[in-house]
């Protein structure tokens, strides 16, 4: 017996086509997606994107006209003297904000977890985990008032003080605006003692998936307090490590808040840096397109270092596979 085969029913030109149930569910949620895509190119890309167009313009600011500059403010850019010196402080920047936070939260973490946390208790551990913390949470005003309170010139200074009392003889060092050493020494300090419980909480965050058994068992075979950290703990956390060094590295390329507080670019401008640069070239310059062109740089820098940090360790990673 055969069976006769069904006939479809051609669908009518006039007849609305019908979104299958999957591809329904695909659709809601591209359309939740489109509020935060509009928000977020409102507030982000369409700000990046005015500035750059505007690093090709010459203005004044306010209702004044632009005038078309090419390539000019490019140029200029890259023959000011003060633009480099700016960008030559990014380096002690990422010294203070990256290196020296990044090396002493390794250390710090893995004494807390290794040393701290096992032969007196994870209390403790948390406790000084929290301490380090706290200057991260303290708002970076109160912190570079504190700082200009310690650092005040001549023998008000509690720094001066100090040192007063420790080699009998009067010290009068103006700390922030005698000379460029002291003063761009005296940001870094600050710097560093903000940035450093940030990698302290991230690795002890990520050490707490590292098994104990493996440090008691290194212990056992005689191994170390460093070679426990060369063995275990850095081969353990690396990703944590790639993390930390690229959004610390992001910070410092775009820092503004410690120099403005504590040194306002002084002595003499040696303390610029380039985020800091552009804020007066915006402020008190007479061409904004100029601005502009320094926030425009400052961009495509974090950019391209943010695009060596991932594939860097995405071929470590592969490796590791």
């Amino acid at each position: 017996m055969t069976s006769t085969p069904q006939r479809v029913r051609p669908r009518r030109t006039d007849e609305p086509a019908r979104i299958p149930q999957r591809d329904r569910g695909k659709l809601g949620y591209w359309l939740h997606l489109i509020p935060g895509a509009l928000l977020v190119g409102l507030v982000i890309f369409y700000p990046i994107v005015r500035n750059v167009r505007l690093s090709f313009f010459h203005w004044r600011g306010g209702r004044a006209p632009e005038y078309f500059a090419g390539l000019e403010n490019w140029v200029a850019l890259f023959s000011d003297q003060e633009f480099l010196q700016s960008f030559k402080n990014i380096l002690l920047v990422i010294i203070a904000m990256v290196i020296v936070p990044t090396l002493l939260g390794l250390v710090i973490a893995a004494l807390l977890f290794d040393v701290v946390g096992r032969r007196f208790g994870a209390r403790l551990s948390s406790f000084l985990r929290a301490t380090y913390y706290l200057p991260q949470i303290l708002p970076i005003a109160v912190a570079g008032v504190m700082f200009s309170w310690i650092l005040k010139p001549n023998s008000d200074g509690v720094l001066n003080q100090f040192l007063t009392v420790l080699t009998g003889s009067e010290v009068e060092i103006n700390w922030l605006g005698g000379q460029y050493s002291t003063a761009m020494a005296s940001v870094m300090v600050l710097m560093i003692w903000i940035q450093i419980g940030y990698p302290v909480v991230i690795f002890m965050a990520a050490l707490q998936r590292v098994d104990p058994q493996l440090y008691e068992a290194a212990e056992l075979d005689g191994a170390n307090w460093f070679q426990r950290f060369r063995a275990i703990t850095l081969p353990m956390i690396q990703p944590e490590v790639f993390v930390v060094a690229l959004t610390t590295t992001i910070a410092a390329l775009k820092v503004f808040a410690p120099v403005f507080i504590l040194t306002n670019g002084g002595p003499s401008k040696s303390t610029y840096v380039p985020s800091f640069y552009a804020y007066q070239e915006f402020i008190r310059g007479t061409d904004k397109g100029y601005a502009a062109t320094i926030a425009s740089a400052i961009t495509i820098l974090v950019v391209v270092v943010a695009i060596i940090f991932i594939r860097v360790q995405n071929r470590a990673e592969r490796k590791e596979a």
